[in-house]
């Protein structure tokens, strides 16, 4: 029968593991290990410190505002009303805001709007008709401009439709071809204009140039409006000179089709409410900020280097993993490696 094992069955809880250190002739896990410590030694180096900037405190949301101005001229012709100049006042709807900016670059004019009965619009679908029945009295115009009267009436030669009680007459539907003249004065900008290339840090922008930049054309976009994304992103580290904190801008075409419409009131000499109505194309500036900012702390140079030094040690593990399992002389390295102490056999029968 086997002797139990010195100590009792708990006796190996009680054994203490200390190092040894066992120099080895291989070459092949020498230079694995080399090859594994420039690794680690390149990763610590390059990518933690250099390209994540792993010994600064970073703010991946910074808080930002970006405040909208637009200023300039052009003339137009309005259909029926001459040439009409437009400045800041008339094409940037709202006049001043924050992310968002709305640029007029193009209008349908209804003028001289009166509540009253007329014929509906032969663009509506549920306004054509071709006998009264057709126009049941008091129902609303599926997607029109009023009320229906119960009378089918002759819009023009060729079409009929529901007369309706509602803004009169009907908005026209004609979009003119826009042909705006852009008056530039060479001193406007006083300063400076945006240039990805020569000046990509001047805040002031030509419209042109942003929805280039976008993919489109100008005068494509100004016929129907558009929405266009502007993109600002902050990268900035804050242990350099603040002036080399500089945002970096890009454009998205987001929609081809954006108006809205809007009205003037007035009384005629009859005293009855009349408007003139305004259905605007333009293109729609959508402002979103993103970034991060960094400066030098102690506490996440002190994880990254630890985080590094963890990694030289884990190198260790992985040459003592091949030279104990995977080697050839597995058997021979893993005696040499691990030994068990034994007190001098003197010593032992002395102290039982």
């Amino acid at each position: 029968m086997t002797g139990a094992a010195p100590g009792g069955p708990c006796g190996g809880l009680l054994d203490y593991k200390t190092a040894k250190f066992a120099l080895t002739r291989n070459r092949r896990v020498g230079l694995l290990h080399r090859l594994l410590q420039l690794g680690v030694l390149g990763y610590l180096l390059g990518w933690v410190l250099l390209v994540r900037k792993g010994y600064q405190d970073t703010d991946p949301a910074p808080r930002a505002a970006v405040v909208t101005k637009l200023k300039g001229a052009a003339v137009a012709e309005v259909g029926g009303a001459g040439r009409r100049l437009w400045d800041a006042a008339d094409y940037a709807r709202p006049p001043q805001g924050e992310n968002v900016l709305f640029l007029v670059t193009n209008f349908i004019a209804t003028a001289k709007q009166a509540q009253g009965t007329c014929p509906e619009s032969p663009s509506v679908l549920d306004a054509v008709c071709t006998e009264d029945a057709d126009c049941p009295v008091g129902n609303p115009v599926v997607r029109g401009n009023g009320i229906k009267t119960g009378k089918c009436v002759t819009f023009n030669t060729t079409h009929s439709t529901c007369e309706i009680y509602g803004w009169c007459p009907v908005e026209n539907n004609t979009l003119p071809r826009c042909n705006t003249l852009q008056t530039n004065d060479p001193t406007y900008f006083k300063s400076c204009t945006y240039d990805p290339f020569f000046n990509p840090s001047c805040p002031v922008f030509r419209v042109r140039d942003m929805v280039e930049a976008a993919g489109e054309t100008f005068g494509d976009l100004a016929l129907l409006g558009g929405s266009i994304g502007v993109r600002i992103e902050w990268d900035c580290d804050l242990d350099h000179p603040a002036a080399q904190c500089q945002p970096q801008y890009s454009f998205s075409l987001q929609d081809r089709r954006y108006n809205f419409r809007t009205a003037s009131y007035y009384w005629d000499s009859q005293r009855r409410l009349c408007r003139n109505l305004l259905k605007l194309y333009g293109i729609r500036f959508d402002i979103s900020v993103h970034g991060q900012a960094g400066k030098f702390s102690i506490i996440p140079a002190a994880v990254s280097f630890g985080t590094g030094i963890a990694f030289f040690g884990a190198a260790t593990v992985v040459c003592d993993l091949v030279l104990l399992y995977l080697d050839a002389k597995a058997d021979f390295y893993w005696k040499e490696k691990f030994e068990e102490a034994k007190p001098p056999k003197g010593k032992t029968e002395a102290a039982a």
